[in-house]
């Protein structure tokens, strides 16, 4: 497959010219990478208006995600997310969804990444947050069922559903009967698929293109050999429904006029990439991943969710604190992604060596009986909540109970873009009871905040701030 962005930048880099142009460096070698960071120079294309090298580069990874259309960005799936918002808006405008007597509203699982928050604010939308079959700080499963029943219930202006597949931990949605309730009301369904890039090139259809979606992200650099900031946005071929003439605009709108040429080249290179032996890899890379998870189970490690490329070790479940389990890690050379009081997240991709997996088998058959005893030991008297008796030594693969509720639907006092716009003050979260939220604070994007931009603190969302050691809170000032 050819790489267009790839190849102009190598010509003009071979070219020499003198760069009386952007960016500052003029090319010269500090860090390595100067000669190929370029700006938009003449034939470099625009991204945000492509009609050349990005453009057909971005037309491959259309095809090869089978997609109507996708877009890159050089600002990661947080650029996409607030584009994606943009769609539903605009395409219920167009549609006569959107009445404007009432307030726009998307239902949306409350495991949302902030950027889908903020863009709420900008754009005046409301949020109905799906109550969950589950929930922790990172995860928020909706059934069919829950979302056909909260449609039957509700009235108004609802311009779409909004889903995060794969989250933090692995879990993996019911895109394909979340994707049939949307076509039964007429509703676009958006995934924040920041984590599932490589789901497109499974033997099995995860990727939520494949399975319904009509519109979605993917953080490219987070599973694809891609730099940090690459992403794709895709509509898909059944969504006719959106202004694809809009989607550039509102790229431009939300996002930098300054775009990274290293990611451009990062993101049309790895089109090469996928399109050549990559899905053979990645199988092979799964399976290999596979064996991984059995020896963590046959040692005792209790495991949670069902994306391929993540082992989420359930620390709780085995009488542990997550944090201090994965600062064992980090001392046998083993960097996790995320870890909390009650999980530790590893990613993997085909990247990854041979050593790499063979030190987290390692690590799991010499973590013997005495360092757990020691671990749990050493765990705060206030983290016991956590734990899911009875403390088995062969814990099975489960989610502790009292690590999954999260809150009871949270009350609002304002709207979002009322709260984000207001004057506010930052206090120590004991002091908060009653006050209204200012700005989300969430454990890591994306996860659940724990109380969103508008919404009335209670006491319960002051135990779950304390529990992960947040001591001040943004909250409206008394009039």
């Amino acid at each position: 497959m050819r790489t267009p962005i790839c190849d102009f930048v190598e010509d003009y880099q071979n070219r020499k010219c003198s760069r009386l142009h952007m960016p500052g460096h003029k090319g010269h070698v500090f860090l390595g990478c100067e000669p190929k960071d370029i700006t938009e120079v003449q034939g470099a294309d625009v991204l945000h208006a492509a009609e050349g090298i990005i453009r057909e580069s971005q037309q491959n990874a259309a095809m090869l995600f089978n997609t109507g259309h996708t877009f890159y960005s050089t600002e990661g799936s947080s650029l996409c997310i607030k584009v994606m918002i943009d769609a539903l808006l605009q395409r219920a405008k167009r549609t006569g969804r959107w009445q404007r007597t009432m307030r726009p509203t998307i239902l949306a699982a409350r495991n949302v990444h902030r950027a889908m928050i903020d863009a709420c604010a900008l754009l005046d939308v409301d949020i109905i947050f799906l109550q969950g079959e589950d929930s922790h700080l990172c995860t928020a499963v909706v059934s069919p069922q829950r979302l056909r029943q909260t449609l039957q219930e509700l009235c108004g202006n609802v311009i779409g559903v909004y889903i995060t597949s794969p989250d933090y931990l692995g879990n993996i949605q019911d895109i394909s009967g979340l994707s049939g309730v949307c076509r039964e009301y007429d509703l676009p369904l958006a995934v924040d698929n920041a984590h599932g890039a490589y789901l497109n090139f499974l033997q099995e259809p995860l990727h939520p293109m494949q399975l319904g979606a009509d519109i979605c992200c993917d953080s490219a650099h987070k599973t694809l050999p891609v730099l940090t900031g690459g992403a794709y946005l895709h509509i898909a071929k059944q969504a006719s429904d959106f202004s694809i003439e809009r989607i550039p605009r509102a790229m431009a709108l939300f996002g930098s006029t300054s775009p990274s040429y290293l990611i451009l080249q990062s993101l049309d290179y790895c089109n090469h990439y996928l399109a050549d032996d990559y899905p053979e890899r990645l199988q092979s890379f799964v399976k290999r991943f596979q064996q991984c998870r059995e020896t963590l189970r046959q040692c005792g490690f209790a495991l949670t969710g069902q994306e391929p490329l993540k082992l989420t070790i359930c620390a709780a479940a085995m009488c542990l604190d997550g944090e201090r389990l994965a600062e064992q890690m980090r001392k046998a050379q083993i960097e996790c992604e995320y870890a909390d009081h009650q999980y530790v997240v590893l990613m993997g991709t085909p990247e990854n060596t041979e050593q790499d997996l063979a030190r987290i088998e390692h690590f799991a058959q010499t973590f013997d009986r005495m360092q757990k005893v020691e671990l749990r030991q050493q765990m705060p008297e206030h983290l016991g909540r956590y734990l899911h008796p009875p403390c088995e030594e062969n814990a099975k693969e489960t989610v502790p109970e009292a690590a999954t509720r999260i809150s009871t639907p949270a009350l609002r006092a304002c709207t979002i873009r009322e709260a984000v716009m207001a004057e506010c003050e930052e206090i120590a979260v004991s002091q908060a009871e009653g006050r209204i939220c200012g700005a989300e604070t969430v454990s890591c994007p994306p996860a659940v905040p724990i109380a969103v931009c508008g919404e009335i603190i209670t006491q319960n969302m002051i135990q779950q701030f304390e529990e992960y050691n947040i001591t001040k809170v943004s909250v409206l000032v008394k009039e």
